[in-house]
């Protein structure tokens, strides 16, 4: 039954919770009676916390019967507790955790489903026809740019199946400790988004000639694995062909203008045989996708990502492969993953993740506590304990059958189905990349407080937390998952709508608001490694 929007309204995510937050657009004043007698104290925004009881000084503030923090005086019933009445709790330690404890009945599988994709050589599929022009250093992104607007206003219109053109741009490859420990994190992330399946296997290098990481290093021989046989011919790939690279230090460039109508030359050669691509119905199963949060306030736990964690598990259930990601915004909620892991050995690698990413922290004196943003924070999420609980929901109920290290890619790790804890830091764009180089061929971001986000190397659907924001950005949000907390749909419903538009997505029968706008956004390699 539809909430009355004239009627305040809190929502409680456990029996146990000691405080609740506040539904109503534009929040509710002081003297407000909720329904349950309680009368405000303070004016309460909206997404942020009401006190439901008398909170005693240093007693523990309970959300999804989580301690989030704990009291610094006494808060009496009615009043508005945010992040400067709070102290937040220590981090869980990495010791003496629950490992794959946590044994779900099987679920049934979700069979029936399919979309119409791109069948690759190497056995993964393309929700996209795109053309990538790889770059080795950042030195050559001007020129890659600018041939890029060429190749979309002269060739792309000649090969009508392909369906854009993106330089892959990068600030690495040069002025960096190239050898490095940690310089395999960006190198693996960039050779591995160059195979994304989105790309049909057709790999273009653009390089500058004298930087540190040549072409050669980026994507040695033997790079592209071909699995079926049968499709080599279609796609006209092969493990043992040269690199294609064009080199603008090359001598037989002269001028500008040369080095583009080379790229130019190079970038035919891989339209004509992406143009000879057709979609065919696959099996849902082929869906690698990505989930990730943006812009988040308290109701991201509440509506958007419950919504996607239900639509997770569908997935799950028709045997495709959903990435989790965000080491810094799940680390408080490491006990819950480690349950869930499905062996021991996948336990222990999201623990070695989280270790590495704590020491990367401390390494850089940063405490974790950075994570939760001003906008977080005015729109509810009082410390990154709060904000983990909500994000990790997003990853629905079903066992975490694998861990990949930032960069890595799935196929090559023998990951290929099922929930996949990818490590990646929360930076929207950072994430992103990431699950790119994993092998995402679609992507769904939530988000509360509103953001642009988008990609061009993977269709993105976004998903607003509340219902104001989807009417006021309605030409940039694909999915209100608000209508959960205005009570005109349930987490089953939501999660269901978005199943089938990822299907119709995933198949381009539909665009998303992303898409339509062309937002895209840069790529940005971790890079843990020194500058030199």
């Amino acid at each position: 039954m539809r909430a009355d929007p004239l009627q305040p309204l809190c929502i409680r995510m456990h029996d146990a919770d000691n405080v609740a937050i506040v539904a109503n657009d534009g929040g509710l004043p002081p003297g407000a009676v909720l329904p349950d007698g309680l009368v405000l104290r303070d004016k309460v925004p909206q997404g942020h916390k009401v006190a439901l009881v008398d909170l005693p000084q240093g007693s523990a503030v309970l959300r999804y019967n989580v301690p989030i923090g704990y009291a610094l005086k006494d808060i009496p019933a009615g009043s508005w507790v945010h992040e400067r009445l709070l102290e937040m709790p220590a981090a869980r330690g990495l010791e003496s955790l629950p490992i794959a404890t946590v044994k779900p009945p099987a679920a049934a599988p979700l069979e029936g489903y399919t979309f119409e994709g791109y069948r690759n050589a190497d056995g993964s599929v393309g929700t996209r026809n795109i053309l990538a022009i790889t770059t080795t250093v950042q030195c050559v992104a001007g020129v890659v740019d600018f041939a890029v607007q060429r190749i979309k206003a002269e060739l792309l219109p000649k090969f009508p199946h392909v369906d854009d053109v993106v330089g892959l741009e990068h600030t690495y490859g040069c002025g960096v400790a190239i050898d490095a420990p940690d310089a395999i994190i960006p190198i693996r992330t960039l050779r591995n988004i160059s195979l994304n399946p989105n790309f049909g296997g057709e790999v273009m290098v653009v390089s500058l000639g004298c930087e540190k990481l040549q072409p050669e290093r980026l994507l040695p021989p033997g790079t592209i694995q071909i699995v079926d046989e049968r499709s080599v011919a279609d796609v006209g790939i092969s493990a043992d062909a040269p690199l294609d690279v064009v080199c603008l230090q090359a001598e037989n460039h002269v001028g500008f203008m040369s080095m583009i109508d080379s790229i130019m030359q190079a970038a035919v050669l891989h339209l004509e045989k992406l143009n000879a691509r057709r979609r065919e119905t696959v099996p849902a199963s082929e869906l690698v996708v990505g989930v990730q949060c943006g812009g988040s306030d308290a109701f991201s736990g509440v509506t958007a990502n419950p919504a996607v964690g239900f639509c997770t598990d569908l997935l799950v259930r028709a045997g495709a492969t959903v990435m989790f990601s965000e080491t810094t915004e799940v680390r408080d909620g490491i006990a819950q993953l480690t349950a869930r892991a499905s062996t021991p050995e996948v336990a222990e690698a999201m623990i070695r993740e989280m270790a590495w990413y704590d020491a990367y922290l401390q390494k850089g004196q940063v405490d974790r506590s950075a994570n939760t943003t001003p906008g977080n924070k005015k729109g509810g999420l009082s410390n990154i304990v709060e904000k983990a609980m909500g994000s990790i929901v997003k990853s629905g109920s079903a066992p975490i059958s694998g861990v990949l290290a930032p960069g890595e890619k799935l196929r090559q790790q023998g990951l290929t189905k099922g929930l996949i804890y990818a490590a990646t830091p929360a930076s929207d764009f950072i994430c992103g990349t990431l699950q790119l180089a994993a092998g995402m061929n679609l992507h769904v971001f939530t988000t509360g407080r509103g953001t642009p986000y988008g990609l061009a190397e993977c269709p993105v659907i976004k998903v607003a937390t509340r219902s104001d924001l989807a009417r006021r950005w309605h030409d940039l949000m694909d999915i209100n998952a608000g209508r959960i907390a205005d009570g005109d749909a349930s987490i089953a419903d939501v999660g269901w709508e978005l199943f089938h538009l990822m299907l119709d997505v995933a198949s381009g029968r539909k665009k998303t608001w992303a898409e339509h706008w062309k937002l895209h956004n840069a790529l940005v390699l971790f890079n843990p490694a020194p500058v030199t």
